[in-house]
């Protein structure tokens, strides 16, 4: 059973089936007693459910579909109940919350994949950009974070918010994920709740924090061209407690791997 630590991964896995031996590995090497998953690309029917509960998680909410976004929730700890939001009203698989069950309290936790939002910065020109900057605008409405709950929001945001969350402010400030339009909706719906930027509560700037490397740079190492697109926020009365963060950048060297690597918080129990 978990100990009176809780570690919280989030990871882009960008296809669950395709990545089960991955998700093993970073299993071993990080030991989370949850461990949220994004781009799982996979219909709830097809979903491998049963090799997850052998890696230790025998509790699971998925949202899935086929080929594209999904998002899952897997647990040592009871999920008590689970709920989705359909973002920008439609029903793509990009959010899922659950509450779950801690020995002493409870854990709302909340699973994101922000829509990447295509290539060009302009809603007139680009539908995507236009669905991405509503999705993150809605983001500022839906979660209710009192200050004295555990909470956690996570996932692959796809935004990377701070001059030092890339590996070059000055050239990425017209890139999707690093535009003005997107910081400030991140920015604000971070402020409406009063979520704590936690790898950032670690590792605070000018040190540069990245989570992406893209995979049209197989240098992606020596070049070092990242972004910080995958997040974890959370509450107060869960932010005071935070033991450490990780970012495990050695999984974008394995074998297929993803292009995002998986992120772990580390809190002492409520």
């Amino acid at each position: 059973m978990p100990s009176t630590k809780l570690r919280v991964v989030t990871w882009n896995i960008n296809s669950v089936r395709l990545r089960l031996p991955l998700l093993e590995r970073v299993t071993t090497l990080l030991q989370p007693h949850i461990f949220c998953l994004q781009e799982t690309k996979v219909e709830d029917s097809l979903f491998p459910h049963q090799p997850l509960r052998e890696l230790g998680f025998p509790y699971q909410c998925i949202r899935g579909e086929k080929s594209y976004n999904g998002v899952a929730i897997l647990s040592q700890y009871p999920i008590a109940s689970s709920s989705r939001i359909p973002f920008c009203n439609n029903n793509d698989a990009r959010h899922l919350s659950a509450q779950i069950t801690l020995p002493n309290s409870t854990l709302f936790l909340h699973n994101l994949y922000v829509p990447a939002g295509g290539y060009k910065p302009d809603t007139e020109k680009n539908s995507k950009f236009a669905h991405k900057l509503n999705f993150v605008e809605e983001m500022s409405r839906h979660f209710q974070n009192e200050e004295q709950q555990p909470a956690i929001l996570l996932g692959d945001l796809n935004i990377a918010p701070l001059p030092d969350d890339v590996w070059s402010h000055e050239t990425m400030q017209n890139v999707v994920s690093h535009t003005p339009q997107e910081i400030e909706r991140l920015n604000n719906a971070q402020k409406a709740q009063a979520w704590h930027d936690v790898l950032r509560q670690q590792n605070p700037p000018p040190q540069k924090v990245y989570t992406w490397w893209s995979y049209r740079h197989p240098q992606w190492k020596e070049k070092n061209y990242g972004r910080r697109l995958d997040h974890i926020w959370a509450s107060n009365a869960l932010a005071k407690k935070l033991c450490s963060t990780t970012i495990l950048q050695e999984a974008r060297g394995w074998q297929s791997p993803s292009d995002h690597v998986p992120v772990m918080a580390e809190f002492l129990l409520p």
